[in-house]
């Protein structure tokens, strides 16, 4: 069974029901999480209960050696993750026999996070689950949980292997959210070929969270990384410290009961500690930010917002033509209990079954848009004030209510100790902190009810997962605020200027491939290490696996006896496969000076994460690479803090094994098949932290590797061509322009990241002999991704030509057509002619 419905709707109690009842009648259930906060969180609410028959015990890297023997032989409710059930015990099963015997239910919790490689890792691990149980007589039932997916039901088979019913219908209470879609504005650095930067997400995340925090807004802000969720707490914290000292400064000076006329544009700052704004007030939080279309013009900032040299400012927004004029009667930036304007948009994931109104023609949720970096009706930003008036701040009960503003902001990540985790989780629920930047560790079921907004800083990669962490507010019922805030990134450009993309949409679906042979090879050989693999178990692993066991044979990896397959290695047949990698032998990641193991990392990708120079994040410390020894398999790194970021660069040369599908597109071929990639990583590019700023790019000596893996790719023959060379069009940089951007919107529709996949364009490509772009997965055997672009091309590449038009730059940029791992530099680059190339390829401009 699958339970596919929106954020709180009761999912935990219908899982929660069966799984206690099977306790008491002397069963066992085996709850599975991908995160340890979940895990923590679930096992707090089961201890609530107080039923004494229920033994519930976390089983993962956080649990203490000396408490594991007693959870194998006493828990009956076991809460782990698919890293502890694929390393810690499934290999020793024998340890959990009585465990095993009685165990009546498998709870697979916030599944929709199990896509990609990892997911086909999790397919196999729950494959090897089933055999396991039935080889101590057991039978469980699979009770998946996700916020809501598309045809949950197919996913849910291909995960486990099993027939499934699904129930889909959420009729769950729910309050009204705010949605914003916010764009950074372009600032005056320049980056390659004098593509103009936009700010960073983390550093406008930082300002909105500081902002919130003042106004008493209970925030939670999600950030994509580890450091970026400590740079952005940080950032927030030195902001809010800086209010602090200056209202300390003015504590005891006199606060008049009017204020003074020259002041009475600033007089919003005394609503920073009132729980709302209500609608007939003038008064504005902080630094407005422009949440709503309808919100009034905004004044200077305040002195802990002023810009400094890497943190340009916010610039005013352009809001979208069809917008309303703004109007006296603003909404409140905290939600109260008062019911939305008619015309306010308030969507919810669950769109099929939301009462709540949708956005109208015209009428968007709100999309900052920034054109122009300039204060208004000014000429000179040295000429604006550097602090309003001390008579207009809030000023607090006692003095050490202002002194503690920076305490109210942390930041939560994995990495973390256990129980600085669960201290931060009590802190926020408890109100005594009232922001926290996260990674994604929060986003998934860990109850922090009573947050008032969510900061989401960069598209966070699927639907599910936007509704899924815009859903952490208003969980209590009560209205919430949700802002999206845009990277430089094609696919977030697109989106905050397409909200009909994210709004009224059901979520993708969640794509995995548990046939890939790079995936099921490493899991027969582990099968095999846990129990000899015969005939009869064939069929738990798909219709590839015959095949693929004679090549393991070939290998020297298995040995076939009359009764099967056997592991005969001294090595951990575990070892085989990095979960949440591509498999292979992993790549050690060593510190150099104490020669402490920090971590792995799978090879495929230690070529772009651990080369020489790179910048690798380990549990919230910084470290340089040294040196990257492939042959030894180790990469030594030293602790540093940079205030620079690293991205790989690659030169890809591709052929085309064969042509598995294809079909006319426009004017053009779409083809989906089996390539050969050969990627060389030539370079890594420097970029400042907070603004973004290119600081260099250091050439690299490594040595190619060939991938065989999946594409799709759509061609256009020299007919369709003739026109555009005609007009001046640069086609080898139309085709390379929108090769880039087609790799940031694939995501959107094949549930991937643009790390996932890669590309190669070329005027004359030697195997088809025509203007060719390809897009390939990038890992072995491929990952699905590629065969959902060849599925959804048409709306794919719509929606790419739509995010090249839609980018306000001249020539292009990193919203659009620019790319951080381009081994070409970004040249050539045609924005002009890529929309042109699209165009005559779907058939919208004419011959």
């Amino acid at each position: 069974m699958i339970i596919s419905t929106g954020t709180a709707s009761g999912k935990s109690l219908a899982y929660l029901t069966p799984a206690v009842s099977s306790c008491l009648d002397g069963g066992t259930v085996l709850y599975l999480t991908p995160t340890k906060a979940l895990a923590a969180d679930q096992l707090r609410g089961l201890r609530e209960l107080r039923i004494a028959q229920v033994r519930a015990a976390t089983f993962d890297g956080d649990t203490p050696f000396e408490e594991r023997t007693w959870v194998r032989q006493h828990a009956n409710y076991v809460l782990t993750n698919p890293d502890m059930l694929h390393r810690g015990i499934l290999p020793r099963h024998a340890q959990w026999s009585s465990f095993f015997r009685r165990l009546r239910l498998v709870v697979v919790d916030e599944c929709h996070g199990y896509r990609g490689v990892f997911g086909s890792h999790v397919a196999q691990i729950l494959r090897r689950l089933r055999r396991v149980c039935a080889r101590y007589g057991s039978h469980p039932v699979f009770l998946l949980a996700s916020a809501t997916a598309s045809e949950p039901g197919t996913f849910a088979r291909r995960l486990t292997g099993l027939e499934m019913d699904e129930v889909t219908e959420d009729a769950s209470p729910k309050g009204a959210t705010t949605f914003a879609l916010w764009e950074p504005p372009l600032t005056e650095l320049r980056g390659e070929g004098g593509a103009p930067v936009r700010r960073t997400a983390t550093a406008e995340a930082a300002d909105l969270l500081a902002d919130l925090v003042l106004a008493d807004v209970r925030t939670l802000a999600f950030v994509r990384s580890r450091r970026g969720a400590e740079t952005v707490a940080l950032t927030a914290r030195a902001k809010l410290a800086d209010v602090a000292f200056s209202l300390s400064t003015h504590a005891h000076r006199p606060h008049p009961s009017t204020p003074h006329p020259s002041h009475h544009t600033d007089a919003h700052l005394t609503s920073l500690t009132e729980p709302h704004l209500h609608p007939d007030s003038q008064r504005q939080p902080p630094a407005q930010r422009h949440l709503h279309p309808e919100v009034q013009q905004a004044t200077p900032n305040p002195p802990h917002l002023q810009p400094d040299s890497q943190n340009p400012p916010p610039t005013q927004p352009h809001l979208r033509p069809g917008t309303q004029q703004p109007s006296p009667n603003e909404p409140p930036l905290r939600p109260d209990t008062q019911q939305p304007t008619p015309t306010q948009p308030h969507p919810h994931p669950d769109t099929a079954h939301s009462t709540k109104p949708q956005p109208q023609a015209g009428h968007h949720p709100v999309s900052r848009r920034h054109l122009h970096n300039e204060l208004p009706d000014r000429q000179d930003p040295a000429d604006a004030p550097t602090s309003l008036p001390p008579d207009s701040w809030p000023l607090p009960d006692d003095e050490s209510d202002s002194a503690d503003l920076p305490d109210k902001v942390a930041a939560y990540r994995a990495g973390y100790l256990a129980e600085d985790r669960r201290q931060l989780e009590k802190a926020l629920r408890s109100g005594s902190l009232m922001g926290l930047a996260t990674t994604n560790a929060l986003e998934l079921g860990v109850d922090v009810s009573g947050l008032d907004a969510v900061l989401i800083a960069g598209w966070p990669g699927t639907r599910a997962s936007l509704w899924q962490q815009a859903g952490r507010a208003g969980r209590d019922g009560q209205d919430a605020l949700a802002v999206l805030i845009a990277r430089d990134d094609p696919l977030d450009t697109y989106l905050v200027h397409h909200p009909d993309a994210l709004f009224g949409r059901p979520v993708e679906a969640i794509v995995l491939d548990p046939d890939n042979p790079y995936v099921l090879g490493p899991h027969l050989c582990a099968a095999a290490a846990e129990i000899p693999l015969s005939e009869d178990d064939l069929h738990i692993f798909g219709p590839t696996a015959p095949e693929l066991l004679d090549d393991l044979v070939t290998q020297g990896l298995l040995r076939r006896r009359p009764t099967g397959w056997f592991w005969t290695r001294r090595e951990r047949a575990t070892d085989l496969a990095d979960i949440r990698g591509s498999g292979g032998a992993p790549i050690q990641v060593v510190e150099s000076s104490t020669g402490r193991l920090l971590g792995s990392v799978d090879e495929p990708s230690a070529h772009t994460t651990v080369h020489t120079g790179a910048v690798y994040l380990h549990q919230g410390e910084t470290f340089l690479v040294e040196l990257l020894d492939l042959e030894a398999g180790v990469a030594l790194v030293s602790s540093s803090e940079p205030d620079y970021t690293t991205f790989a660069r690659d030169v890809t040369e591709i052929s085309v094994l064969s042509s598995l599908r294809s079909h006319a597109l426009g004017r053009g071929e779409l083809h989906f098949g089996e390539v050969e990639v050969t990627r060389q990583v030539v370079s890594y590019l420097k970029r400042r932290l907070q603004s973004g700023e290119m600081l260099g790019d250091e050439p690299l000596d490594l040595p190619p590797r060939t991938l065989r893996t999946r594409a799709v790719w759509w061609t256009l023959p020299a007919s369709e061509l003739v026109p555009l060379a005609e007009d001046g069009i640069d086609l080898g940089g139309a085709a390379h322009a929108a090769e880039h951007a087609s790799i940031g919107l694939l995501p959107l529709f094949a549930t991937c990241d643009r790390w996932d996949i890669g590309g190669v364009s070329t005027e004359l490509h030697a195997d088809t002999g025509l203007l060719t772009v390809f897009v390939y997965d990038g890992h072995e055997g491929g990952a699905g991704f590629a065969e959902r672009g060849y599925a959804r091309a048409a709306d794919w590449l719509t929606a790419t030509r739509e995010a090249i038009a839609s980018c306000e730059c001249e020539r292009g940029c990193p919203s659009c057509i620019q790319s951080p791992k381009c081994g070409n530099g970004n040249e050539p680059l045609d924005k002009r002619g890529a929309i042109r190339l699209l165009d005559t390829l779907l058939g919208t401009s004419p011959n």
